[in-house]
């Protein structure tokens, strides 16, 4: 482990611990891009009805909203850098099942797997940086963290078309082995750094998970529905986008343009996001993210045209683009000292399930009235989480506002 000092300025230290801990999340991400797009149309090549389709799609996420909560006990066995290691190299093998088994079923497994190595693989790093950067750049280095994330689903897509125009369908999911055992080669070569001023390392307790929720209790029914709101109307995002394109009449190829211009907003506001939260607060950021996502949202049905639907597909973006890491800095804030990473597992199962809950309520809106509505509905669940936040975050982060973060400043 090599050690980097303090008298180097925020950005430096950053720079200093990004080989380490951003780097291999990205790479490891370029593979989750890859297959992304191809998983219904491998379940659909493989025989499945377009609905089943669907469901194998659900699995990944199922895989993972499985995996948090006993991720926290490999890692806390092994150590976050070691189960970082050991989520990679199970990815591996399934991903190859994904690539060679021509089996509905299999692939379904193989998908189940793949999530709950997801789990401990986020969950690993998150905690890793949480505990290992001084509380000053917690919010920019988990901002950070999250921009790697979507830097890397960024570019996994066209890694995996470019894979696909040389071998098939199936060779996105070769993307995704490479992409994970050279995120396993990078965590075993590259020297993990432990910043000057950061606290030192805190023992794993033995707190059950179970336990863990009752002691909480209180804060995962409050600010946890709050988190679960905001992973819900994330997810909805990239329903409703696609799904409205196509209402109005717009190609794939078009909707594609929207979705890419919208996504790079996204990528090109992580690090300010980070920056503002470790001056202004969490509040500073995490309000406006889901006041402006959740009313792009409402205004969304009201657009009738690609330029008009270009517009809100940005705005949607920007908010999106602000709130980069403001759930897990808030989780950070919020987790104990000791069994810092069970805490941060139960909190990951509350964002999951939100993750997984998005779509569905959208799906089953608009199914009982109309696309509109269901567009509507997850609009206004973004403005409830806004609400939420602004009640919950102060209660149990204690670097939710301006003043405690000046507080914080005057002290160090």
């Amino acid at each position: 482990m090599e050690d980097v000092e303090s008298p180097l300025s925020d950005g430096a230290l950053l720079r200093a611990i990004a080989p380490s801990m951003f780097l291999p999340a990205l790479v490891y991400e370029i593979g989750q891009g890859a297959i992304m797009p191809v998983i219904a149309l491998t379940a659909l090549a493989d025989g499945a009805a377009p609905s089943t389709a669907a469901f194998v799609l659900s699995l990944l996420g199922i895989g993972q909203i499985l995996g948090d909560i006993p991720a926290s006990a490999v890692a806390a066995r092994i150590g976050e850098r070691r189960a970082m290691m050991v989520a990679a190299s199970v990815a591996v093998p399934a991903l190859l099942v994904c690539f060679t088994v021509h089996s509905v079923i299999m692939l379904g497994v193989a998908l189940v797997v793949l999530g709950t190595s997801n789990a401990t693989f986020y969950l690993a790093r998150q905690s890793s940086i949480s505990e290992k950067v001084p509380v000053r750049l917690r919010a920019r280095a988990l901002s950070t963290l999250a921009g790697s994330h979507r830097i890397g689903l960024f570019i996994g897509p066209f890694a995996g078309a470019l894979a696909i125009s040389l071998g098939g369908i199936r060779s996105a999911y070769l993307v995704a082995v490479l992409s994970a055992a050279a995120a396993v080669l990078l965590l075993f070569v590259v020297p993990e750094v432990r910043l000057g001023d950061a606290p030192p390392p805190r023992a794993h307790s033995t707190v059950a998970p179970r336990t863990m929720l009752l002691q909480h209790r209180r804060l995962f029914f409050t600010l946890g529905l709050a988190v679960l709101a905001v992973g819900a109307t994330r997810a909805a995002r990239q329903t409703v986008l696609p799904l409205w394109a196509e209402h109005i009449g717009l190609s794939a190829e078009r909707t594609s343009v929207v979705f890419g211009i919208a996504y790079a907003i996204e990528m090109v506001m992580f690090y300010p996001s980070g920056k503002v939260m470790d001056h202004f607060g969490r509040l500073s950021v995490a309000l406006p993210a889901m006041l402006i996502l959740g009313g792009s949202m409402l205004v969304l049905p009201l657009t009738h045209g690609e330029i008009p639907l270009a517009l809100v597909a940005v705005v949607m973006g920007f908010g999106n683009g602000i709130g980069s890491g403001i759930m897990m800095t808030l989780g950070a804030d919020a987790a104990p000292d000791l069994n810092r990473i069970t805490f941060l597992s139960i909190w990951r199962l509350f964002s999951d399930a939100g993750n997984a809950a998005g779509p569905v309520l959208v799906s089953i809106v608009a199914g009982l009235t109309t696309l509109a509505l269901g567009i509507v509905s997850a609009g206004a669940v973004g403005l409830l989480a806004a609400g939420a936040l602004a009640l919950w975050a102060p209660r149990y982060s204690p670097y939710a506002t301006r003043a405690a973060m000046a507080e914080l400043r005057r002290k160090s």
